[in-house]
């Protein structure tokens, strides 16, 4: 427990540095994460004996990268997502290696998680990224936190025992309910700065993110059971690896900027 606490709190301190020093510094973050991600996840599906094209996957990454720095527009942004898509499929082609389940992969890889981190990229130089980031990060961290303890103490229904056997319905719905506190903790946070929202803006937020923030978990946890691995990595003692930390926020954070933009903030 020790070592989980220590290496959470370096990992926030880390975060924190990056996403408030400069644009730059957010799209760094964001762009040395997914390539971790796409890492971790290559070298998970080894042990299934699939070899993806992990590659195609880093440059995407850092392609993404580059146009979300000088602000590329729509059809930039998805020429460059459809360019990997080809180069995902054609490297079955080309590496009797990679083969038609590897080239298979390395689509789905490419769809997730690095479209989704280049989504994070995209969100991290708008002009609401600070209150994206923080509604999309805080809710589904309290609600991860409230669905933990309240499964532990009131679970009795598995919400998906073959994919996640220890999550419940009853920490779902707990995990849901902690969005109406961290609402109201981030609307009086938030009000007397310039980020101010209003509370049903921070409220109908908090519940679409943190609800997306619990499929997103599912969702990774669908994918190491498919791989049959317990954690992506070793990489954040008592944690496992990137990916297991991003797998929610992979969610809430595009949600919350969804949810943003449809209130008009954007």
């Amino acid at each position: 427990m020790r070592t989980r606490v220590i290496s959470g709190v370096v990992l926030i301190i880390i975060t924190l540095l990056c996403v408030l020093l400069s644009p730059i510094t957010r799209i760094l973050f964001f762009t040395v994460a997914g390539l971790l991600c796409a890492y971790e996840y290559s070298r998970a599906l080894e042990k299934i004996e699939v070899y993806c094209c992990a590659w195609v996957m880093y440059v995407y990454i850092c392609a993404q990268a580059i146009l979300a720095f000088f602000h590329a527009g729509p059809v930039a942004l998805i020429s460059c997502f459809c360019g990997a898509v080809f180069l995902a499929l054609f490297s079955g082609i080309l590496h009797k290696k990679v083969s038609g389940s590897g080239a298979l992969y390395t689509l789905a890889g490419v769809a997730y998680p690095c479209f989704l981190f280049n989504l994070l990229m995209v969100i991290s130089v708008t002009d609401i990224w600070a209150q994206t980031l923080l509604l999309g990060s805080v809710s589904s961290w309290v609600c991860d936190t409230a669905a933990l303890i309240g499964g532990s103490r009131l679970g009795k229904h598995k919400v998906a025992p073959l994919v996640s056997p220890n999550k419940t319905v009853e920490g779902c719905f707990c995990g849901l309910a902690s969005s109406l506190p961290c609402a109201l903790l981030l609307y009086f946070i938030l009000r007397s700065t310039s980020l101010s929202l209003s509370f049903p803006v921070c409220l109908v937020t908090c519940v679409a993110a943190s609800s997306m923030g619990q499929i997103g978990d599912l969702a990774e946890s669908l994918v190491k059971r498919m791989i049959g691995v317990k954690d992506f990595s070793n990489l954040i003692p008592g944690h496992g690896g990137m990916f297991d930390r991003a797998d929610a926020l992979l969610f809430s954070i595009p949600t919350a900027f969804l949810c943003l933009y449809i209130a008009g903030l954007l």
